[in-house]
């Protein structure tokens, strides 16, 4: 997916270089940007900023956001090598089966548009191979269901590794927090970590209350202008409620989010869950899960519309949307 992504975004970049600007100046442009790429189930403190100008030092087509991980966990990333002290991207290798490096691949990346004439370089070898390899019909028949299209770019196999030690590719390592997001848990994990950074670079956006004037708050919260709580709920740490929700009096929120709409009445508890938008808790109501972020029912999450009615208990479950609950249920997938 992400090589698609990394294809549509440079060949419609393409089309804006060749057709949009003037003729005069044709290149000008493309000499000069840069094209930020970003996988879509990553979260970081994305340092962008600081990565574009060690890109622009290192003078090559690509940088890479890397990180350290365990070496137990390193083969569930791409892993790789670089110099430690040019940073230049030397092995490439996407998820191996033996341990090669605790350097991962962040997912993050800034290019040049030379980066296009690799990909259209990539395409064109493809076209030839297929072009010059005669098979069988029962052989094409076989790999048309097994083999990748010619006309499809894989980032990780057809670009970063055979550019590996050519000075093309640099790293960036990042000492700052990543995680990738592979389940729904992670979702509330990724939240509280952006949620601490709001301390630092925006505490402006963070809730506090000591129960007196407002809801009681603990650690980081966030709660939209727009929603109402009770000044007897106790809400956090790391919870973030959203626009037009609104939290009823005695209520307890750790650890959740709470989507627009959303109203938790009066006594509920919501601990480790997402609550879609729209959707209700009633009155002495649980939502609530073990906080096992990796396992796919750690967390509990309410699709949108989902009514909880009164005194029921849902525990490490996913509810699709707009579904009524009146009997507790755990551990299980309500469709």
């Amino acid at each position: 997916a992400t090589a698609w992504v990394l294809l549509v975004s440079t060949l419609l970049f393409w089309v804006i270089i060749r057709e949009l600007l003037p003729s005069k100046y044709p290149y000008v442009f493309f000499l000069q940007a840069h094209i930020v790429l970003l996988n879509c189930d990553v979260c970081s403190s994305f340092p962008l900023p600081d990565m574009l100008e060690a890109h622009k030092k290192y003078g090559g087509m690509g940088t890479l956001l890397v990180n350290k991980v365990s070496a137990e966990s390193a083969n569930q990333f791409g892993e790789l090598v670089a110099d430690p002290e040019t940073n230049e991207l030397l092995h490439y290798t996407e998820k191996p089966e033996t341990f090669v490096s605790d350097l991962i691949n962040c997912g993050v990346y800034i290019f040049t548009p030379k980066i296009l004439i690799a990909i259209e370089d990539v395409l064109k070898q493809k076209k030839d191979r297929a072009n010059l390899r005669r098979v069988s019909s029962f052989e094409a028949l076989q790999s048309a269901t097994k083999a990748i299209p010619a006309d499809y770019v894989r980032l990780d196999q057809d670009i970063l590794s055979p550019l590996a030690g050519k000075k093309e590719l640099y790293t960036y390592q990042t000492l700052d927090f990543w995680e990738q997001i592979k389940t729904p848990g992670m979702s509330l994990r990724c939240s509280g970590l952006y949620l601490s950074q709001f301390r630092h670079t925006s505490p402006h956006l963070l809730a506090s209350g000591d129960g007196k004037k407002g809801a009681t708050i603990v650690g980081d919260v966030y709660i939209h202008p727009s929603a109402k709580v009770h000044l007897t709920a106790k809400i956090g740490p790391n919870v973030s409620i959203s626009a037009n929700a609104r939290i009823g009096a005695g209520a307890r929120l750790i650890s959740c989010i709470i989507l627009d709409d959303v109203e938790i009445m009066e006594n509920a508890v919501v601990i480790h869950s997402i609550v879609g938008w729209k959707s209700t808790v009633g009155k002495w109501s649980r939502v609530q899960g073990e906080g096992d972020h990796n396992a796919k029912l750690g967390i509990t999450i309410l699709g949108e519309a989902v009514d909880v009615e009164d005194e029921v208990v849902v525990t490490n479950s996913i509810v699709l949307p707009n579904k009524t609950l009146n009997a507790s249920v755990q551990d299980e997938i309500i469709l």
